[in-house]
């Protein structure tokens, strides 16, 4: 019986908000939210299937690297329910993202929907009433080879990720992970740490002077450039290693300087060059996702991840097109409303007479979508969406809107001028003063937008002499010196990457997708690869360990132009030029024709790997880094007091090798040979005597550890000795947060020792005495009594509270739940499904949005303070979806493989997985 519904699946919930207010009461909208199914860990899988083929990685290595599937747990009761709705409709459209991920996704709904209703793919790069239903009225079959280069993306993963972990987890340290782009990224960012550990400083002077032609309204600066025909080095002219690169330029010493700037103040200086040229500067192209996420680091501070998260809701929510996508191109619509929209706001002289094109220059790129841009064929303005938008994501709208109009705008113009003045000094010596400065006469596209630049980390170059003006000059014209001064300046390091930087170093090597990499970014942070400082990337010690492991037993993996070429397989994959089953053979067994060894033979044939070595890093003056089990330590590799050549051991020396832990506040490349002797030496002290105890005699003493000062009292060798049941423990405790080791004394450091204290007694109603306590634990200071708890606010109450204050907070009621005695973090507004307040709380793991109803943890990059009504109400939605999370039981029950099924409008057949009864 025809029912005439129609059911849209979308990946998100905001997706299907807004697609469902487009389309007609026939339709309904409903999100998968996100995969719904994947392969599934060994321990996930039931038994039978373990001792199969797909018992080591989920594939079948052996019959055409076939995947097994399962429904993800929390997926179950949303499979349920679009199988209820499926029943009543009479048409599917599979309206996922038209990326590969989209095209899996849809491909995965398919296999487990099993629909027996007509099946169509509907595909728009924005979200606008009119993209939908032109979207919904212009469908397409399922791009299989689509779905063959995701699934190979996937099953590669699978086998890189399975088969050198483990190398890393017996060598290096337990529970790490490599991964085919992560791994090259990390090994990108401790390039970088190399480079400037290894870098050697050098100081160079040169002389900086004010000039006029005569008032003081023409004075301009100049700096020193030549002498005596010779250029004056500056900080590009060093190498890595301090020395100048060449010997035609003249290196200045402050001596020298100094001589220069005085004489010059008392020379005859004359212009002796003008040279003046046009100037002309063009547009940025439209943002791709890698340039977007560039440009919101610089300009808004976002990080990568944060910036994709951003841009998805304002593409969910119909406000920009597709953001993941590495195409420079406009549509006509959008190129007609871009132009028209520029000569609307600045003139039709700031519009060149056709259409700006861009071609895409990095490796790899793909054309298939269009750029980041405004949705719609007309671009609504900033002050049009100003009462819709907050935050972040009015500021990233902003920021695309201005790139999009600006990309097809003119050139500015304008003339640079380079000015020359020369000298001759008392000694004979003769010496050269330069300035540029350029003036724009025609602003053009500077008038909508300006592209941010990254820090090159003062390398030498010189800063921007856009917008300086000089005085109008001819030679031969005399100059009056105003001021003169040597100036000192020393080279830097290479900058360390940021997310903006990575990612832009990424694209241009041909590493990731556009949907890979602010992935990329949070998993090199998350597996304790990369710290940030700022918005620095600061690799570990531990990412030299496992970077070097993979250079000299996996080279191949982590070249940079063999992981390019990998995606380039992968493009040939999607483009139908390529066999998957194939591509994977080769990779995984190698090509004897071509001499390319598989990944398998690269695991068997590891040979032996010295753990010791390849965790250790010498850093000079006979010390090195080693990482351990429990942490990165510095270690002498020589033992002070031994003689290398004979073995022997000095009167008084141990004969063994100091070694401290680092801490995490300590940069590679600032481990010098002084900062680990420092170490060395805090840890070697043994503290701090403060007194001793007058009850018991002993010395305490406050020390540095590894997780941080903290006091103990010194027991004498007789109780030490003890063991077992009488074996004693020295009484420890940790500092207060506000309290110095270098200025604590004893009586704080005995009141920390006398902790828990007991504050009193309490009479409870059925008149028996309990005691209460103040202790710290794990969540800070609180109160006990008997198995009541209470928390205080302030790590001094321990010391300081009363009894009559602490029977006054048990006099309180208790509140109950996740973080209800604290007050709201902040308020949101009503949530658009409950109809209920929504407030963002701290509870005991973590800040949360709650509307008294569903609670949905805030994740990694949602800040308490900046987040929007939106992004809560999207938090709620997507746990909503999931449902309540349950745990996993095992299941008796043993669960037949399926073979799947041809895929539905397949343009060639492949058994691709199979799939766990739901």
């Amino acid at each position: 019986m025809s029912t005439g519904r129609k059911l849209v699946i979308v990946e998100s919930p905001a997706k299907a908000k807004t697609i469902g207010g487009y389309l007609g009461k026939d339709y309904d909208v409903e999100a998968s939210v996100g995969h719904i199914r994947d392969i599934p860990t060994p321990s996930e899988m039931p038994a039978d299937v373990k001792k199969g083929p797909f018992g080591r990685f989920g594939v079948d290595v052996d019959q055409g690297f076939e995947a097994y599937y399962v429904v993800d747990a929390d997926k179950k009761k949303k499979v349920s329910e679009l199988k209820r709705l499926l029943k009543d409709a009479d048409e599917l459209y599979l309206a996922t993202d038209e990326d590969r991920e989209g095209e899996a996704i849809a491909w995965h709904l398919l296999e487990v929907l099993k629909p027996k209703v007509p099946v169509k793919r509907m595909v728009f790069h924005e979200i606008t009433r009119e993209a939908i239903q032109r979207a919904v009225n212009s469908t397409r079959d399922l791009d299989t080879r689509l779905v063959d280069a995701q699934e190979t993306r996937r099953i590669l993963d699978r086998l890189y990720g399975y088969e050198v972990s483990p190398v890393l987890w017996r060598k290096v340290k337990a529970g790490l992970s490599a991964g085919r782009v992560q791994s090259v990224a990390t090994r990108l960012v401790v390039e970088r740490e190399r480079e400037r550990m290894a870098f050697v400083r050098a100081s160079y002077w040169d002389v900086e002077g004010d000039f006029t032609p005569g008032d003081e309204k023409s004075q301009f600066t100049a700096r020193l450039t030549m002498v005596d025909g010779a250029r004056v080095a500056t900080g590009r002219d060093f190498a890595d290693d301090g020395t100048l690169k060449s010997r035609s330029v003249t290196h200045l010493d402050e001596a020298a300087a100094r001589t220069i700037a005085e004489a010059v103040q008392s020379a005859s200086v004359a212009v002796t060059a003008v040279q003046e040229k046009p100037y002309t500067r063009r547009p940025s192209a439209p943002f791709t996702t890698s340039t977007l996420q560039q440009e919101a680091s610089r300009k808004l501070r976002l990080s990568s991840k944060n910036a994709m998260r951003v841009a998805q809701r304002l593409y969910e929510n119909g406000y920009i097109t597709y953001m993941r996508t590495d195409s420079t191109t406009l549509s006509e619509a959008a190129l007609s409303a871009a132009r028209q929209q520029a000569r609307d706001l600045y003139g039709a002289e700031y519009v060149p007479q056709s259409p700006r094109l861009y071609e895409k220059k990095v490796k790899n790129a793909q054309e298939a979508h269009e750029a980041i841009r405004p949705a719609g064929d007309r671009f609504r303005t900033p002050a049009q969406v100003a009462g819709e938008l907050r935050g972040d994501e009015f500021a990233l709208y902003e920021l695309i809107w201005k790139r999009t109009i600006a990309s097809q705008m003119a050139d500015a113009r304008g003339s640079t001028a380079t000015v020359k003045l020369g000298a001759t000094l008392e000694d004979g010596r003769t010496v050269e003063f330069s300035a540029s400065g350029t003036v724009i006469t025609f602003r053009g596209f500077l008038a909508a937008y300006e592209e941010g630049r990254d820090d090159d980390g003062g390398r030498g170059s010189s800063a921007t002499d856009e917008e300086r003006r000089l005085p109008k000059l001819s030679e031969g014209v005399a100059i009056t010196v105003i001021r003169a001064e040597a100036d000192g300046h020393e080279t830097s390091p290479p900058p360390r990457y940021t997310e903006a930087t990575l990612v832009k170093a990424m694209e241009e090597k041909g590493i990731g997708r556009p949907s890979t990499y602010a992935s990329i970014m949070g998993t090199i942070q998350d597996r304790g690869y990369v710290n940030t400082r700022g918005s620095a990337l600061i690799p570990t010690w531990l990412a030299f360990a496992v970077t070097r492991l993979l250079e000299e037993h996996f080279g191949s993996l982590v070249d940079y132009d063999f992981t390019a070429s990998m995606e380039e397989d992968l493009d040939r994959i999607a483009n139908g030029d390529e066999e998957r089953a194939r591509w994977l053979a080769r990779f995984y067994f190698g090509d004897e024709g071509k001499t390319q060894e598989g990944l398998r033979r690269l695991v068997e044939d590891l040979g032996e790997i010295d753990a010791r070595e390849i965790s250790t890093i010498p850093i000079g003056d006979g010390i090195v880094v080693r990482v351990g089990r429990y942490g990165p330590y510095v270690e002498e590799a020589a033992p002070e007091g031994v003689d290398l050549s004979t073995g022997e051991v000095a009167e008084g020396a141990t004969g063994q090798p100091r070694r401290a832990t680092i801490t995490d506040d300590v940069a590679p490349d600032e481990m010098t040979p002084q900062k680990a002797r420092e170490l060395l030496e805090q840890s070697s002290d043994d503290g701090r005597v403060l007194g001793q105890d007058p009850e018991t005699g002993r010395d305490i003493v406050a020390k540095a550890g590894r997780y941080g000062p903290y006091v103990t009292e010194v027991l004498d060798d007789e109780t030490a000795a003890l063991k077992r049941k009488a074996k004693v423990k020295p009484r420890t405790a940790s500092l207060f947060k506000d309290m110095d080791l270098a200025s604590l004394d004893l009586d704080t450091a005995l009141k920390l020792l006398s902790l828990p204290r007991v504050v009193g007694m309490a009479t409870e109603e059925d008149g028996t005495q309990v005691e209460i306590t103040a202790q710290n634990g794990r969540y800070g200071p609180y109160l006990k009594k008997g198995t009541d708890s209470r928390s205080l606010t302030s790590e001094q109450q321990l010391f300081d509270i009363t009894l009559e204050e602490a029977l006054a907070i048990y006099a309180q009621p208790k509140a109950r739940g996740r973080g209800a005695s604290t007050a709201p973090l902040k308020e949101l507004g009503n949530d658009p499904v409950s109809g209920k307040p929504m407030v963002v709380k701290d509870g005991r793991f973590g800040p949360y949005v709650t509307d008294g109803e569903t609670n949905a943890t805030l994740r990694k990059g949602d800040e308490p303070e900046s987040l929007t009504p939106e992004r809560g109400a999207e938090l709620l939605a997507e746990k909503r979806a999931k449902g309540p999370t349950t745990r996993k039981r095992a299941t008796k029950k043993a669960t037949t493989k399926k073979a799947t099924a041809k895929k539905s409008t397949a343009k060639k057949a492949t058994a691709k997985s199979a799939t766990k009864k739901a």
